[in-house]
This record gives C-alpha cells, structure tokens and sequence, in this order.
C-alpha cells in the first residue's frame, strides 16, 4: 500500500495555519526520489516553520519514515506565495 504523501502533509498543516485554504502542495516524482513544496500564506509560513524549525523538522521526520518504509527518499520544501 503505497503512502499519499501529498494527503499526509496537508494533514498535518492545514490545522497549525490561519489560511487553510491557501495551502497548496505539490508533488514531483523521479524514480525513487519524491520531492513535495509545500506553499502557504506569507502570514503563516512561521506557523509551519515554527520556532528553531521544529515543526518544519518533525513534518519532515513523519514524512522521511514513511518514505523509508517505501524504500524512497523525499524531501520538503516550504515556501510562501
């Protein structure tokens, strides 16, 4: 059972921001390699970060074992529009 990043991550998101609405994910896919930008409001971008990048790192934690369990490597960007 293959893992729907894209659902996962806007999952975990949508709820920390003020804008939920404009949350917008993105997915590309190369082989093994997945790579997903993550877009929100300008006004949230430090929710999603958080203080010292914590929750930016534990998104990323959450995201980097379900690839492992998949046998692939992903990456997160966040960035605000």
């Amino acid at each position: 059972m293959a893992i729907d990043f894209e659902k996962l991550i806007k999952n975990i998101i949508t709820p920390l921001v003020l804008h939920p609405e404009d949350v917008l994910i993105k997915t590309l896919s190369s082989g093994n390699d997945i790579t997903i930008q993550v877009i929100v409001n300008e006004n949230d971008l430090g929710r999603v970060i958080g203080r010292g990048g914590r929750m930016a790192s534990a998104i990323r934690t959450i995201a980097y074992a379900g690839a492992s369990k998949e046998g692939k490597h992903i990456r997160i960007d966040i960035d605000s529009f």
